[in-house]
């Protein structure tokens, strides 16, 4: 309920005018009647719309869901600790960037989990707090972890729910990636002059066995780079000239930011089951191409550097 407004001094004195002029009597010529005059309404309150909650800063907004700058604050020194327990250097400005952009795509994966069909209940969400509670030894240590780690009892459980749904979408995006995949076992020169690299090419045009030459330049691996799919390798060049050669065909030199690159392909397959690094880049990179595709398609408003 608000409080009644002090009123300025000239409401108060136009208040007192008219409070004597309509009670106190007054003569009339002869003094034979006493009149009074009917007082005027005089409003003496006003009333006041009901107060207004003050808006939570914010360090972003995803398609209008919030991430409230306590939380992004919370989360740089918790960053920036544990890369201090690391040893690891890392500027101001770097941390925030990696704790804003992180803060982001888990918000962006929690929304897509939820048009997906996946929620996360107060059962699912207290069961899993129990399961924390029990691995820090007990209620009470989780509860002064939250306060250490600049949690609020709300703040907490938030960000727990949007954190078991981030993660449920980031394991159904990653194992939508196939385990087999179209690839090619390549050997290959790699050289860091151009000059010299048209010397190799003379040479292997003339005749010159290509492993001999591979072994010159890099007797440890021999040049062999191994198998590898589409969109493993940093180099694009490089792997669409891998891709466009027949087995036992030698490219033209190529050139990337690695150097000047001379292949041949050894083998190729169809439909072969990738390695285990090849696997986890792959399932990166369909990670990365979700997020870059939701940050394209969304409104994310950024209000810290």
């Amino acid at each position: 309920m608000g409080r009644m407004p002090a009123l300025k001094p000239n409401h108060l004195f136009l208040f007192f005018a008219i409070f004597l002029f309509a009670f106190a009597p007054s003569a009339c010529s002869g003094g034979n009647a006493a009149m009074t005059a009917s007082p005027t309404p005089v409003p003496l309150t006003e009333t006041l719309p009901p107060p207004t909650e003050t808006p939570i800063p914010l360090a972003a907004a995803v398609n209008g869901e919030a991430i409230p700058l306590d939380e992004f604050n919370a989360e740089l020194e918790r960053y920036k600790a544990a890369q201090a327990a690391l040893g690891t250097s890392v500027s101001e400005e770097e941390a925030r960037r990696i704790v804003l952009e992180d803060l982001v795509s888990q918000v962006l994966l929690a929304q897509g989990a939820v048009e997906a069909g996946f929620t996360v209940d107060d059962s699912a969400l207290q069961a899993r707090i129990e399961a924390l509670a029990a691995q820090v030894g007990g209620a009470e240590a989780l509860r002064a972890w939250q306060q250490a780690n600049g949690y609020s009892e709300d703040g907490f459980r938030a960000a727990l729910r949007r954190a078991i749904a981030a993660a449920w979408m980031r394991d159904k995006i990653i194992s939508s990636v196939p385990h087999t995949a179209q690839q090619v076992h390549v050997r290959q020169i790699l050289l860091y002059n151009e000059d010299v690299a048209q010397n190799y090419y003379r040479q292997l045009q003339a005749g010159t066995n290509f492993e001999e030459l591979a072994i010159r330049v890099d007797p440890i691996t021999r040049g062999d780079i191994g198998w590898f799919p589409r969109n493993y390798l940093p180099s694009k060049e490089v792997e669409e000239a891998a891709f466009s050669l027949e087995v036992g065909a030698m490219s033209q030199i190529i050139q990337s930011e690695a150097g000047y690159h001379i292949l041949t392909v050894l083998e190729a397959q169809a439909d072969r089951p990738l390695s285990p690094d090849a696997l986890l880049t792959l399932q990166n990179r369909a990670l990365d191409n979700w997020l870059a595709e939701r940050r394209q398609q969304g409104t994310i408003t950024i209000n810290v550097k």
